[in-house]
């Protein structure tokens, strides 16, 4: 995510708990860290569609080949992680946009500035996350 481009459009700001929760400012500046942090995946995305077009090319020697493979296969994979990434960033703007942004699923108890800072795709507050991986433990442990 373009840093310098957050701090262009809100210069200097940091969102606190002195101000009231989702207020309208921190509601546009993680607006605009989702769709910064989804312009730069779009860029990468590109990026790689180019470079695997370029890299077409046949391999005379079969470990060059298997080497090239083996590499467009893990860009793939990284690219479908990024889209499935880029559907929950699109989530979470949508809850910005109908208020819901920034209350935990489960609870509807707020999920914490600093929690949205690190990641701002979070739909669980910290406690509701950490029952839930619990759960998955004890289920997948069956």
């Amino acid at each position: 995510m373009t840093t310098a481009t957050l701090k262009a459009e809100f210069p200097g700001y940091r969102p606190t708990d002195e101000e009231p929760f989702m207020n309208e400012q921190q509601l546009g500046y993680f607006k605009q860290k989702l769709n910064l942090w989804r312009e730069d995946i779009l860029r990468e995305s590109r990026e790689t569609l180019s470079h695997l077009q370029k890299e077409t090319e046949n391999h005379p020697d079969i470990a060059d080949r298997a080497s090239s493979e083996t590499d467009r296969a893990l860009e793939l994979r990284t690219r479908d992680r990024q889209r499935k990434l880029i559907s929950k960033i699109d989530e979470a703007i949508r809850r910005i946009d109908d208020g819901s942004y920034g209350y935990c699923e489960e609870t509807g108890e707020p999920i914490g500035l600093a929690r949205l800072e690190a990641r701002p795709i979070a739909t669980l507050s910290l406690e509701a996350q950490e029952r839930h991986e619990r759960r998955e433990r004890v289920h997948r442990d069956d």
